[in-house]
């Protein structure tokens, strides 16, 4: 495949440009434009941070390209969907308040916020993946494919899952329900913590496969007749269902590729990393760790695989900070992500992404 071009910048600013007018400069560059945005529906994927953990993408920074895609005409709104695990983004009220929270509100970046899948994570879209090996029909937030244009604003940090959390893992994630982040994440199906349940019966009212049954005012999931849907995981008011975490790291990265191709085929994209404030783990974390390298800077490419390549090639290009994660782990690997994840290897996502013409490893970058 023919090398994309990554547009680079640093974090140098001047009196004459700042970093929000940088940023700017540097997607205009990067060819943004080039897409018809006129009168159409563009989502912004952005995470909006776990509360409690500081290292997220300040909403600045999404203001700038609500901005421009509204002087290229088009409706922009920022989007995610809400989380698996118990947390501060589990459903959509408290996503909002969440994101709030954080900062991001239509008042701070100019646009709306829609939650992708909904108010409990069930309202999903079912995409074919041709050609996937491991996910026949992804299951995306419904208001994210009903997008005309698709953005991925990423904040490029560490991660203990898949090495590095970037564009891919923005997006192929980031973009599943509860369903479909269930389906990357897990082989297997969820189970009742019965020191949790208070017998409510609210999981079996809502399952449509009749899998769940009340026993001693306990709930017990019938695995054979379960089919991963997670919907017991959003009804359930005392946070006692959890899905099984059981699928290796590997397999997981070429789901979150097979489900990063259902998200982006067939419409415009265009992605942009911001790679500061390098925490070892991902936002999702409601805390954040010492920062693994210096800030290097902002990266913008119509390719989201060459994006995420040319991030990690910097990162690996930096010095290790002290105090952080990265020098405690003794540097034995040639891999800033592998020294803080060993057993992760964030290659796995790149090539399988490749293979299904996601993109490419290969980059021009182009620094301005």
């Amino acid at each position: 495949m023919e090398k994309s071009k990554v547009y680079f910048t640093n974090m140098q600013a001047t009196a004459k440009e700042n970093l929000l007018q940088k940023l700017k400069r540097l997607i205009k560059s990067a060819g943004i434009d080039q897409i018809d945005f006129e009168k159409k529906y563009a989502a912004i994927k952005i995470h909006f941070g776990e509360p409690g953990n500081v290292a997220f993408l300040r909403p600045n920074f999404a203001k700038v390209v609500v901005d421009t895609i509204k002087e290229l005409g088009g409706n922009p709104f920022l989007t995610d969907c809400n989380t698996l695990y118990v947390g501060g983004r589990k459903n959509a009220l408290d996503h909002l308040n969440s994101a709030y929270e954080n900062g991001y509100s239509p008042f701070s970046t100019g646009c709306h916020i829609l939650i992708g899948d909904g108010l409990k994570g069930t309202d999903e879209a079912l995409v074919p993946v041709t050609g996937g090996k491991y996910v026949k029909e992804a299951k995306i937030g419904h208001a994210i494919m009903d997008a005309d244009i698709f953005i991925s604003l990423n904040h490029f940090k560490g991660h203990e899952l898949t090495g590095f959390g970037g564009a891919l893992k923005n997006i192929g994630m980031g973009c599943g329900s509860r369903a479909g982040k269930m389906e990357m994440h897990s082989s297997g199906k969820p189970s009742v913590y019965e020191d949790k349940c208070v017998g409510c019966g609210m999981c079996a009212k809502n399952c449509a496969h009749s899998a769940i049954s009340l026993t001693d005012k306990k709930a017990l999931i019938n695995h054979s007749k379960c089919v991963g849907c997670g919907r017991c995981i959003g009804i359930c008011p005392m946070d006692a269902v959890m899905p099984a975490s059981d699928e290796s790291n590997d397999i997981l990265n070429k789901k979150i590729a097979e489900y990063s191709w259902a998200v982006l085929n067939g419409r415009p994209n265009f992605h942009i990393s911001l790679v500061i404030d390098v925490s070892p783990y991902c936002d999702c974390h409601a805390e954040n760790d010492v920062p693994i390298v210096p800030d290097v800077g902002m990266f913008a490419s119509f390719d989201p695989v060459e994006l995420d390549v040319a991030c990690a090639d910097a990162v690996n290009k930096q010095p290790v900070m002290k105090g952080s994660l990265l020098e405690k782990s003794g540097c034995k690997h040639n891999d800033h992500f592998t020294n803080v994840s060993p057993e992760t290897d964030w290659k796995v996502a790149i090539d399988y992404a490749v293979e299904l013409g996601l993109g490419s490893k290969e980059y021009e970058l182009i620094t301005i």
